[in-house]
């Protein structure tokens, strides 16, 4: 297939990217290689999928509506995976126009262009995030999620219903992915795996938020990566139990589908940080902290949707996947300027 995919020099994007590559499809990658972390590892990202024949780049910022319409009339894509965003929870509170410019007018922008084009399929990325305030464990797609504790969440929430006026109003079919926390090689610097490990090999140390009172759905990044593939060749279609009067968020009438994706075995922080240790031959000296704002204590994702849809399943426990990262890390990782 001709595929656009957004956020290609970005860590899930480059990931999806190599699936699809490997398989034959045709993809263009976009990516707007802005400084929220080094650029360099973008760059290097790219220079990894530039090795295959079969992919194109285009540097664009998507929040230019001109250009994201000239770029999709140019390529013609038959499906779209949309990746690209301004990530950071924290970031978010700090940065409220950059989140708003890079998640909500450049969704936008995507949606319009798949319409006006016939996309035969969209794939975004949503969050975990969304869920903020919920407790009840794990969650399900189903659940509601109206009360976001950051900018972020509410910005990928607010993807969510944008998503679904297009599909109702327009018959696309979309489906929307709600990631758990990725780690894993090429991983971002802003992140815990990449902060933890730089933190314990220069002796520095960790800041362990919560007192360490945590758990996440940490999930590797080839099991997101073939998930995201899977979804992608599964189209949306209309619910045959969807009720009106008792409505889900997470399917509807309309060719719309909402997923979780992820690892469904949450690990406790304290044991990440055990197993990174491990994996990295070294011990941490930890900073215990409070809770940060924006920042929530438990994830863990009910997978039942996408494993019915797809057949997902992530494969990697994580101590493969830690040592996977460490080696990364030591060999690659470590020339990268720190966030």
């Amino acid at each position: 297939m001709k595929i656009i995919l957004t956020g290609a020099a970005g860590f899930i994007g480059m990931h999806t990217t190599q699936k699809l590559l490997a398989r034959g499809d045709e993809v263009l990658g976009v990516d707007s290689l802005n400084t929220y972390y080094d650029p360099a590892l973008k760059q290097d990202r790219l220079a990894e999928l530039q090795k295959a024949s079969n992919f194109q780049f285009a540097n664009l910022d998507l929040s230019d509506a001109a250009k994201t319409q000239a770029f999709f009339e140019n390529f013609k894509p038959q499906r779209v995976i949309h990746l690209a965003a301004q990530p950071g929870v924290r970031y978010s509170l700090s940065h409220p126009q950059t989140c708003l410019q890079n998640n909500i007018m450049a969704f936008g922008n995507v949606l319009e262009a798949c319409r006006q084009h016939a996309v035969e399929h969209l794939v975004f990325a949503s969050s975990s995030s969304v869920y903020g305030s919920n407790t009840k464990m794990p969650y399900a797609p189903s659940d509601p999620v109206d009360h976001p504790l950051s900018l972020y969440a509410a910005s990928k929430k607010a993807n969510e219903l944008m998503a679904h006026t297009y599909s109702h109003v327009y018959g696309m079919p979309v489906t929307g992915l709600r990631y758990f926390t990725v780690y894993g090689p090429w991983g971002r610097p802003d992140m815990a795996p990449w902060l933890f490990t730089r933190a314990i090999l220069k002796g520095e140390p960790i800041k362990v938020f919560n007192h360490g009172q945590m758990t996440r759905d940490f999930t590797f990044v080839d099991d997101i990566a073939q998930g995201t593939v899977r979804a992608l060749d599964c189209v949306a279609t209309a619910s045959d139990t969807f009720s009106k009067e008792q409505p889900l968020p997470d399917t509807s009438h309309a060719p719309y589908r909402i997923h979780n994706i992820g690892h469904q075995t949450p690990v406790p922080l304290m044991d990440f940080i055990h197993t990174l240790e491990n994996a990295l031959g070294v011990k941490a000296v930890l900073n215990y902290l409070p809770m940060q704002a924006g920042d929530v204590p438990n994830t863990s994702a009910d997978m039942t949707s996408l494993q019915h849809v797809t057949g997902y399943q992530a494969t990697t426990d994580i101590a493969d996947g830690l040592a996977q990262w460490a080696h990364w890390y030591r060999e690659t990782g470590h020339r990268y300027q720190a966030f």
